[in-house]
């Protein structure tokens, strides 16, 4: 807590003004947050509010009584000079922008099956974040920046939210949709107003396709406006100094980007299509909430080899689904073998 706040704090416990406490209070959960310290920040806001409340109930004052006219907030602020009402706002009213969207937390997938290499490397930037006050006392900066690539499916989307869960961070993310404009120069304006807003308050800022910002600007085909658009893009990499946040982008199509844009990120993860023994792990484990009959484990899993972890989850989810629609009390093989050829059949 910074000094001056700290000094406010005391003036208002001083003078006893409950009014001007209770606003210093939310200075202080604000400035936690801004720190980094979200989990501490959430619990003050907590207490602040069983606070306001409880006093609300026991301070009759604050209810009219039977046959005198209601006291109105504009009578209340007349009788306190400069008073102002106070308004926490909640990690999901704290993003309010029109190019980017909050997921909130119990939304957040963060259960995911990773080959030893890349587990240890998505655990590597979650302890530097947890160890950022510590680094920073050495002059060393954590991986702020992160860059996931890989085929559609194999789980760079969830490898953001993952780390969200796991930092407990907001997770803010672009939308692309309301974002890039047709008129010429708005789509780099608003790109900048959303690092703008990110770098406002610690979130993780999430950025899907950003080849779609990244394009290589040696391609000829490519006009002006997407060519200012990378160098934009460029631009906010290099000046991003977010209150203790991180970044996150992801992309399928890695020979498509800027050779420029690998030199920005802290770390390059490749998230890669799960092998044999990974596939069955991610089988057993969102069938884990049905009942599974004798199934012929390798035979499955050699019929799915090549199969993105999005298409595990799915071959699952549809034998879930069968069982349940044929009232079966278990799913079995061919629940899973029919499923298997839907999704071979849908990407034939």
């Amino acid at each position: 807590m910074k000094g001056e706040v700290l000094k406010r704090l005391f003036r208002a416990v001083a003078s006893d003004d409950s009014q001007a406490i209770q606003s210093m209070l939310s200075v202080v959960v604000e400035e936690e947050r801004k720190l980094g310290h979200i989990n501490l920040a959430d619990q003050l806001e907590s207490i602040l509010r069983k606070s306001t409340r409880l006093t609300k109930s026991e301070n009759p004052s604050t209810v009219p009584h039977k046959g005198s006219p209601a006291t109105t907030s504009e009578d209340t602020a007349s009788k306190v000079p400069d008073a102002r009402p106070l308004t926490l706002l909640s990690s999901k009213h704290r993003f309010n922008h029109p190019f980017i969207v909050t997921i909130p937390r119990d939304s957040l997938r963060h259960h995911m099956i990773l080959s030893d290499a890349v587990e240890t490397r998505f655990r590597r930037v979650e302890r530097e974040y947890a160890a950022r006050d510590r680094l920073a006392h050495h002059g060393l900066r954590y991986r702020q920046k992160i860059l996931l690539y890989g085929s559609p499916g194999c789980g760079k989307t969830m490898g953001a939210e993952r780390i969200a869960w796991n930092t407990g961070l907001s997770l803010v993310k672009v939308r692309f949709d309301a974002m890039v404009s047709s008129y010429l120069g708005e789509t780099a304006t608003n790109l900048r107003e959303v690092f703008e807003t990110a770098a406002s308050s610690p979130c993780l800022l999430f950025i899907d396709e950003c080849d779609a910002l990244a394009k290589s600007r040696e391609d000829s085909q490519e006009v002006g406006e997407i060519k200012r658009v990378v160098n934009t893009f460029l631009q906010l990499l290099d000046e991003y100094e977010a209150s203790n946040g991180l970044l996150v982008a992801a992309t399928n199509l890695t020979k498509f980007l800027d050779e420029a844009v690998w030199r920005r990120f802290d770390d390059a993860i490749e998230v890669p299509k799960p092998t044999e023994s990974e596939i069955e792990a991610i089988l057993k484990q969102t069938l884990s909430s049905v009942e599974v009959g004798s199934i012929d484990w390798n035979l499955v899993v050699q019929k799915m080899v090549n199969f993105s972890a999005a298409q595990v989850v799915r071959v699952s989810q549809d034998a879930a689904k069968r069982a349940i629609l044929d009232r079966e009390e278990l799913v079995i093989q061919e629940h899973l073998e029919e499923s298997i050829q839907d999704v071979l059949a849908s990407h034939a």
